[in-house]
């Protein structure tokens, strides 16, 4: 962690350490890092702990159980691309490998410049035109693997 990071983990720790006979909010310290930050950094789990007065094996399970935690540096562009039932019978799992081919990542992971990271999703809620994809806020049904490489272009351009 940077020294500014360090320093935004000790406001939020001041903030959330818990009063004298009430318990500790683990989650909601740990999103409070986390808009603060970016991400959770694996050395936070320490003095998170401390402030909070749990063991840190409760904080880094509440880290790694909730999928809106992250415990890594995300990129600036989030593609998630759905592998819900509906989804996956219409070929999604052909989109997410036309997508880790044109980004050169792997699930889960971001693109050497920070650029993008590329998630998989159980359900976008849009299950009547699967495959859906979501880059940023944005939805998109009935998804080509071979409009993939067309729809990132497009979101760096609108990017710029």
């Amino acid at each position: 962690m940077s020294a500014s990071d360090l320093q935004a983990l000790e406001r939020v720790l001041e903030q959330h350490r818990p009063e004298p006979g009430h318990p500790a909010n683990i989650l909601r310290t740990l999103m409070a890092v986390q808009q603060m930050i970016g991400y959770v950094p694996a050395n936070a789990i320490g003095p998170v702990a401390d402030a909070l007065k749990v063991p840190e094996a409760y904080v880094a399970g509440v880290l790694s159980y909730y999928p809106d935690l992250h415990a890594a540096p995300r990129g600036r562009r989030i593609v998630r691309v759905c592998v819900g039932e509906a989804c996956v019978a219409n070929r999604s799992c052909d989109v997410l490998a036309e997508c880790q081919a044109f980004l050169g990542i792997g699930i889960g992971e971001t693109t050497k410049d920070g650029g993008t990271t590329l998630e998989r999703v159980y359900c976008l809620g849009n299950c009547g035109v699967g495959p859906t994809v979501m880059i940023d806020e944005t939805i998109y049904g009935r998804v080509c693997p071979s409009d993939m490489e067309k729809m990132l272009r497009k979101a760096d351009d609108r990017r710029v």
